[in-house]
């Protein structure tokens, strides 16, 4: 058998662009070392692969020895990294920072203080100018280092003064730490358990945000302190179902980088990330002119340099650009009409397949599920739950048990009762041991409880058109007030069980619904 395992080399070279992989070239043959031939050898015979095969490898390549090949590849890994390092300096201020440094510290070695001095002063412009506040005490470092060895008369008090600044940098770099160690806890509360369940998870999450750095940052006037606090709300606010915090500060958080427009290009993630959350805050309200307007200025700043030249941040773009076309499908109950750019969002995420986290892969499948679904193909909706059913981590609860859920109702209007009656039991087992029912679930449960016990196999096919109507009648009067609790909201953010309900009761398509509510709310009486 070949080995097709996944090879950190073989996926550091797919990822080279056109020019990156002429770069490399150019790089390595300043030197005619036998080692760097070798790898140039290695570097071609790993482009041509579309799958990474160890033995293939060394078979058309005979003059590398598989002893060797260990070495060989090490060698490569670095210097495709170094000649990386040089084309994309001029993209990264860390990068020019970080190269200043060293300079200033050669100097420095070559008994040159002086000189290192004036360095870091230009060093120290440069790490304020773009919020640079790590590089930042590591330049005051370096000067207290030179100071307190070298008589450098550069200045009265100057000991006084390195000591104020150095105290100042540390409790910035504090607060910095601390509250972006929230705002990651927070977030990874999400991605463990999706949106708060019950008062347990509320006490929970209100008690991480008693972290007394958030009113210590409260004040703080630097880029990053903002920015951890305006996340460390909008993640509670997204996670507790608070839509109109989560807007309030999906929009700080925006704001905050069109006042400071340089670290759009210093912190672009972060950027991408804000405009997403500002997307989903408009999808959650409704607001659908604004929806499509921040959608637009998200695909404007993709076609940007700083997105087109970083592989992270493409795919960024092409999760959350897609994301928020597909939920502006659900909006607007277009959902026959979001089919369409499925083909062509599949090819793409099959190629970033390698780069991409398995949580948005997820998403991407539940999110495509919920189009073929609300589009009334039920069959190709439960090819993508499938997929989420069978992945083997633990990642989202909230996600497998809804994944879980809209799996049985497609097969409810595919009319595979039998396959219903198995899955309601197992279905409701699983979410009964995620800790997972709401009231909604449990009384759609009992619903398909009932129906079961009265028709056996059949279920709700064995009633008549008459009962099965008044059933759904009855289903939706329990339901409808629930949309109101925000501890049972979330089981209708994930699925539309209303418009379903109403759609088996008006004998009309689930898009045609939505679309009807849609029309309604834009045009008013």
């Amino acid at each position: 058998m070949p080995n097709l395992s996944t090879d950190a080399l073989f996926i550091l070279l797919k990822s080279l662009e056109r020019a990156e992989k002429r770069n490399f070239k150019l790089y390595v043959t300043r030197n005619t070392a036998s080692t760097d031939l070798k790898i140039i050898q290695l570097f071609d015979a790993l482009d041509k692969m579309k799958e990474y095969d160890e033995e293939e490898l060394l078979r058309k390549n005979e003059s590398i020895q598989k002893q060797q090949l260990s070495n060989l590849k090490a060698h490569l890994y670095d210097q495709i990294l170094a000649s990386l390092r040089i084309l994309k300096q001029h993209e990264n201020i860390d990068l020019q920072i970080h190269e200043q440094l060293d300079h200033a510290k050669i100097l420095y070695n070559k008994g040159l203080y002086l000189q290192s001095l004036r360095l870091l002063e230009k060093i120290k412009t440069l790490t304020k100018q773009n919020n640079q506040v790590t590089y930042l005490l590591q330049v005051l470092f370096l000067e207290k280092k030179i100071e307190s060895l070298h008589i450098t008369r550069s200045m009265q008090d100057r000991a006084k003064q390195l000591s104020e600044e150095i105290d100042e940098v540390n409790q910035r770099l504090y607060l910095i730490a601390k509250a972006s160690n929230l705002s990651l806890q927070l977030y990874g509360w999400y991605i463990q358990h999706g949106h708060a369940r019950n008062d347990e998870d509320r006490a929970a999450l209100d008690a991480m945000m008693k972290d007394p750095v958030l009113e210590e940052i409260k004040t703080a006037s630097g880029f990053y302190e903002k920015m951890y606090r305006y996340q460390c709300k909008c993640w509670y606010g997204f996670i507790n179902q608070d839509f109109l915090l989560h807007y309030r500060y999906s929009q700080k958080w925006v704001d905050l980088y069109e006042a400071n427009e340089n670290m759009k290009m210093i912190e672009t993630a972060q950027y991408i990330k804000a405009l997403h959350n500002l997307i989903s805050a408009h999808f959650d309200l409704r607001n659908v002119q604004k929806l499509k307007d921040t959608i637009a200025l998200l695909e404007q700043f993709s076609k940007e340099p700083i997105v087109l030249n970083n592989k992270n941040n493409q795919i960024q773009c092409f999760v959350y650009i897609y994301i928020a076309k597909i939920n502006q499908h659900f909006l607007e109950g277009s959902f026959s009409e979001g089919l369409d750019m499925i083909p062509t969002m599949e090819e793409q995420l099959k190629e970033i397949e390698p780069f991409i986290d398995s949580h948005r892969v997820l998403v991407f499948y539940y999110k495509i599920a919920c189009l073929y679904f609300g589009a009334g193909e039920s069959a190709k909706a439960i090819d993508y739950l499938n997929k989420i059913i069978n992945w083997k981590l633990n990642l989202r609860d909230d996600l497998q048990c809804y994944a879980r859920l809209l799996h049985l109702i497609a097969h409810y209007e595919l009319g595979n009762m039998e396959v219903v009656n198995y899955l309601s039991k197992s279905v409701y087992r699983f979410m009964g041991k995620m800790d997972n029912l709401s009231t909604v679930e449990e009384i759609l449960f009992n619903f398909l409880k009932k129906s079961i016990q009265k028709y056996g196999r059949a279920g709700v096919a064995g009633m008549n058109k008459e009962e099965l109507k008044q059933a759904f009648e009855e289903l939706l009067i329990l339901l409808r007030p629930l949309q109101q609790n925000k501890l049972e909201s979330r089981a209708f953010m994930y699925l539309d069980i209303i418009s379903w309900l109403e759609s088996r009761i008006q004998e009309k398509e689930v898009q045609s619904i939505i679309r009807e509510k849609f029309i309604a709310k834009k045009s008013p009486l």
